[in-house]
């Protein structure tokens, strides 16, 4: 699946999160979530993990 890095972006800033809390809510460290952010190609679990972290459904931040 292809991330929109823009309206991750958005997501985040409507619930006030940083990078990093982001991260913690994931469950993983600063460096790996940007790392998944960085790939644009992610697979199904991946979306749906990060999607949950954000509280949004993931057609929200796919392509």
């Amino acid at each position: 699946m292809k991330l929109s890095r823009e309206k991750i972006n958005v997501e985040m800033a409507r619930k006030k999160m940083t990078v990093t809390s982001l991260a913690e809510t994931y469950g993983v460290s600063r460096a790996r979530i940007n790392v998944i952010l960085n790939q644009r190609e992610v697979s199904v679990v991946s979306a749906g993990r990060l999607a949950e972290a954000l509280g949004v459904d993931v057609t929200e931040i796919i392509e």
